[in-house]
């Protein structure tokens, strides 16, 4: 029999120690800790029959849907799993060095592929340090689901050690969170966890009690064509008329697009086409349609383009698809359609006259058959023309500004120089959040953000998950020095794993954006300068490249070098500390 010392877990097993515990004298004191011998406990033992546990068929059934890697860090609460994950060919453990960047990588995977984003942690500091990237999953609807290990049923209650109330913790931002407290829960519950993750498209959880993982189990699995179900709902038709004709009777309309056209870019440039719109986005949809489009006249909001939101105070219908768009004083008093799967959103910021709940893009491709096609108002258009015109001209004085220290504007329009046209890049927040959605004109490459939370430290994290999901594709973490520095360590999973990231620091040695907000308020800055280690340096001793750069006529050469690298690459920027992208917080005056 095996004997486990409950103060430090040590295993007196007494087929290696050659004497029965019960033989050992009272006196007897754990080897690793001094534990007195009352202190052990039996460690139940796994029947010889039994050839799969329940860690196995969590695993299993994981696999079932899809699932092929799971992000985190092991340890004791989750050992059987992790040993279920190695055993099985199908799942792949990808190790992190924090439980924030498991989180953000499952996170950026549900955004992604839409598919089930799953990390793991341990119980107690392990799974706290998940929550930050889980609401970003919460916030951002991205279906996600967190396994957590904890202390054995046993000691449940008893304030043991790491032991805390993970269910209601984890119960605000989830729309699952349950323990599995018995074998024969494993399949169901974990089931559900899975179509509760895409019914709602959100964060699920199971609480996995270590003693209950090494349970033997030998039911099967359930068949994910016979359980799990995505949603892809379209509007009722009496809706669509509603939308039909209310477009027909339009002048000159102007489509928002949101995170729910990111897979419906050539659709919703069919639409516009057909009804004569222009197009302006989110931050989420950056990219989702090209801005170079004569029509496509980029972001609008807070980090986004006055000019995209000068172009909604010319039209008189605005249509909204997949977004639960925020900030109504960029929204002139036109009528609103509203698309969005989540009817919740529907007129939670604005008055709508017709909302649709359903899919952004089966929505687009209903209301094409049913709309008229517009003749366009040249008069409108031609503004647009000039709209576009003068951003193209902000673009170029960025492109040609060689101040010294460096231009945050300079250092963006060079990304775009030499990035490759399908690439994917990942943008942190910060001051430089404002100057990429404002100035980056994209042209086929898609980006991605944590947009409802904005939450520091999710770029490197999201580039990571970015570049499994997309093997051979160029990722680019775009990120400043303060969330970079959050979660650095985990540059060296991308060394490990070979993954080819390239990241580009924005280095002034502060937090700008702080100072920014610092002086709206009319607060002097206080609280937000650093002292930054030497990035490039960093990404050397990793095994990695890096390139330190100091003056603009570097720049060109040290992105090239490293876009071009077959290794991870971070290429350590040194910007202006007092050069700052504004806000846009209301549509500006002619």
């Amino acid at each position: 029999m095996r004997f486990r010392c409950t103060v430090c877990n040590w295993v007196y097993d007494e087929g290696k120690e050659g004497k029965n515990f019960a033989d050992l004298p009272a006196s007897y004191a754990c080897p690793v800790c001094g534990a007195l011998k009352t202190a052990f406990v039996p460690e139940e033992k796994v029947e010889a029959e039994v050839s799969t546990t329940v860690a196995d068929k969590i695993v299993e059934q994981l696999a079932a849907v899809g699932v092929e890697r799971i992000y985190g860090i092991p340890g004791e609460s989750n050992l059987p799993l992790v040993e279920a994950i190695r055993k099985n060919e199908k799942v792949e453990f990808i190790l992190t060095r924090h439980e924030a960047t498991a989180a953000f990588m499952a996170s950026a995977h549900g955004k992604l592929t839409g598919e089930l984003g799953v990390c793991l942690s341990i119980a107690g500091p392990g799974t706290t340090n998940l929550i930050t990237g889980l609401i970003d999953a919460a916030t951002d609807g991205a279906p996600v689901l967190a396994l957590t290990g904890q202390v054995p049923q046993l000691y449940l209650g008893s304030e043991y050690l790491q032991e805390i109330d993970q269910i209601e913790l984890f119960r605000p931002f989830t729309v699952f969170s349950e323990t599995i407290a018995k074998a024969s829960q494993a399949i169901m519950l974990t089931s559900m966890a899975v179509k509760k993750a895409y019914s709602k498209m959100g964060v699920a959880h199971l609480s996995l009690p270590t003693d209950v993982l090494t349970e033997g189990l030998e039911e099967g699995i359930w068949k994910p064509g016979e359980h799990v179900f995505k949603p892809e709902s379209v509007p009722r038709d009496e809706d669509l008329r509603k939308a039909a004709k209310l477009i027909d009777a339009s002048s000159r309309p102007v489509i928002l697009g949101g995170w729910g056209i990111r897979n419906a870019g050539k659709e919703v440039l069919r639409f516009a086409e057909k009804i004569s719109a222009p197009i302006v986005t989110t931050s989420r949809a950056k990219g989702a349609v090209p801005e170079t489009r004569e029509n496509v006249l980029g972001v609008i909001g807070a980090i986004g383009m006055p000019n995209a939101a000068r172009a909604l105070v010319d039209s008189d219908l605005l249509i909204v698809l997949g977004s639960g768009f925020r900030q109504r004083n960029l929204l002139p008093k036109i009528p609103v359609i509203q698309v969005d799967v989540d009817g919740v959103k529907l007129g939670r910021s604005f008055p709508v006259k017709v909302g649709l709940v359903g899919d952004a893009r089966m929505t687009v491709m209903e209301l094409m058959r049913r709309v008229s096609k517009k003749k366009r108002d040249e008069e409108f258009f031609r503004r647009i023309a000039e709209i576009k015109k003068a951003h193209f001209r902000e673009v170029e004085k960025d492109s040609k500004n060689m101040d010294s220290p460096i231009s945050p504007g300079f250092v963006v329009q060079a990304i775009k120089r030499h990035v490759k046209k399908k690439a994917l890049i990942c943008v942190d927040v910060g001051d430089h959040t404002y100057w990429f959605y404002k100035k980056y004109v994209c042209d086929g490459e898609e980006t991605l953000l944590s947009a409802n939370m904005a939450s520091m430290a999710f770029a490197l994290p999201a580039a990571l998950s970015a570049q499994y999901i997309y093997p051979k594709r160029q990722v680019v973490c775009v990120t400043g020095d303060g969330g970079f520095a959050m979660v650095m360590a985990d540059f060296t999973t991308a060394v490990y794993n070979e993954l080819p990231i390239k990241v580009v620091v924005f280095n002034d040695g502060k937090l700008k954006n702080i100072t920014k907000e610092q002086a709206t308020h009319n607060y002097p800055e206080y609280g937000v300068k650093f002292i930054n280690p030497d990035f490039a340096a960093y990404a050397e001793s990793c095994g990695g490249l890096g390139i330190k750069v100091k003056s603009p006529e570097k720049l060109d050469d040290a992105l090239k070098e490293a876009f071009a690298s077959g290794k991870p690459a971070i290429v350590d920027v040194h910007v202006s500390p007092e050069k700052m992208a504004p806000a846009t917080v209301r549509v500006p005056k002619e």
